[in-house]
């Protein structure tokens, strides 16, 4: 992975709100959920610093929003489990930054298997839409990781 491993740059670089733009996860894909946003901030939860993780996305034309937080790993500062907060809490998710661009604009998010969801990856950007030629450069880096490139022909754009 590129520069930003260092806890505080990967804290840093994610706070704020993040578009999905490509994703192969399939609560985003089914069409009834739509306009999805990752919003972090960071927080302290028992002492610890983590990330407040709040999705946003739009239901029938109302605004719903998913609640949790991100403990990052101890050993790999690129990888987190996310856990729901309220009833939600008895919900974790393990994911990880695959991928970040050293200016910040866009990043890959790769996320594990769970009892409700398949493994799989979504493409973020600080912007709602990324241009053709950010996404073939992010594709062309996703090909050179095994992790990643077995996901690159289930990946579907999400219209905005």
């Amino acid at each position: 992975m590129q520069d930003l491993i260092h806890t505080q740059s990967l804290f840093s670089a994610l706070v704020g709100t993040w578009f999905i733009c490509y994703t192969n996860f399939p609560m985003w894909l089914k069409g009834d959920k739509i306009n999805p946003t990752f919003n972090y901030s960071v927080t302290t939860q028992k002492g610890e610093k983590v990330l407040l993780d709040e999705v946003k996305y739009l239901k029938k034309g109302k605004e719903k929003t998913i609640i949790g937080y991100d403990y990052q790993n101890d050993k790999d500062s690129t990888a987190f489990v996310w856990r729901g907060k309220g009833i939600l809490g008895l919900l974790k998710s393990k994911w990880r930054v695959a991928l970040i661009d050293p200016k910040g604009q866009w990043t890959v998010i790769a996320f594990s298997k769970t009892l409700f969801t398949p493994e799989g990856v979504d493409i973020i950007s600080r912007i709602p839409a990324i241009s053709e030629g950010t996404i073939q450069e992010i594709k062309g880096l996703m090909e050179k990781d095994p992790e990643l490139k077995k996901h690159l022909t289930s990946l579907e754009k999400l219209s905005k």
